[in-house]
């Protein structure tokens, strides 16, 4: 299978951070969920794979071309949302219309009047006077109107409520049935990455703590939940991390080294994460 990204050897240093020997690999047809704590490093790669500040070693290709010296014809084919719409206040949905045509090549201002109607965005009305789920709907409508083949997300979808949130992973899901594109979505909300995402990610201070398919990484894992007794008596080995509590002790295991007979609770995205980084391990 083609990659849409390949990321190899990546590197960036800062005085007090370092994105440390990133590999990543995003298939075409996929959509790539990316998650870690605040100051994993997400936004920093995100900002790296764009070129909008320059790495220290490493290459990044998009579309097999380096993300540097083919920037331009990189950037006419992909779509970008960041957590904040960076379109002035003043501007009507229309003057961004009017200003991304002279932007991208490929422009497409009757795609761009659907995602309006679909959205139900007033193409008339400032944008200062939308709501932060109109205005995320604005930056997407944007994304999805020059013919782009990689979504690039960051935070796309915090602080908006279910429903609009359900209504904009519906597109992106849209968006990936074309199986040449792609989609790198960063998240802190890793109920959205498992309604949609193939691949998840981990990103911990600055480096890649694991990638996995997500259903694998779902079927995985349990919380096998147990009396402090009955924890002295496992096998340790088989501890990836484990929290006391005043009830007992909560221990993250394979699916597959659980006994007959033990019960698990599933294990999602967030309870992976925090197990495997802020759990005691043995």
């Amino acid at each position: 299978m083609e990659n849409i990204l390949e990321i190899r050897g990546l590197s960036r240093g800062f005085e007090q951070f370092q994105l440390k020997d990133i590999n990543l690999e995003i298939p075409k047809g996929c959509i790539m969920g990316l998650v870690g704590e605040n100051g994993a490093g997400k936004s920093t790669l995100i900002k790296l794979i764009l070129n909008l500040i320059h790495r220290d070693a490493g290459t990044i290709q998009i579309f097999g071309m380096d993300n540097i010296q083919q920037e331009r014809q990189i950037k006419e084919q992909i779509g970008v949302v960041f957590d904040e719409c960076h379109f002035s206040p003043t501007l009507r949905a229309k003057d961004v219309d009017s200003i991304m045509k002279h932007i991208y090549q490929n422009w497409d201002s009757a795609c761009f009047r659907q995602y309006l109607s679909r959205f139900r965005l007033p193409e008339k009305q400032s944008i200062k006077t939308y709501s932060r789920g109109m205005t995320m709907k604005l930056s997407i409508a944007v994304a999805l109107s020059h013919q782009a083949k990689f979504l690039v997300l960051d935070e796309a979808t915090s602080g908006l409520d279910p429903i609009v949130r359900d209504e904009i992973l519906d597109l992106f899901f849209e968006f990936i049935q074309e199986e040449d594109r792609g989609v790198l979505i960063s998240s802190h909300i890793t109920s959205d990455l498992e309604k949609i995402a193939d691949y998840i990610t981990f990103l911990h201070e600055g480096k890649i703590f694991f990638c996995e398919p997500k259903d694998r990484l779902l079927d995985d894992y349990g919380v096998l939940k147990c009396t402090a007794e009955e924890f002295n008596a496992m096998d340790k080995g088989i501890v990836l991390g484990h929290r006391a509590n005043r009830f007992g002790v909560e221990a993250l295991i394979r699916r597959k080294d659980a006994k007959a007979g033990q019960m698990m609770d599933p294990a999602g995205i967030e309870d992976v994460m925090l197990f495997l980084v802020k759990g005691e391990s043995e």
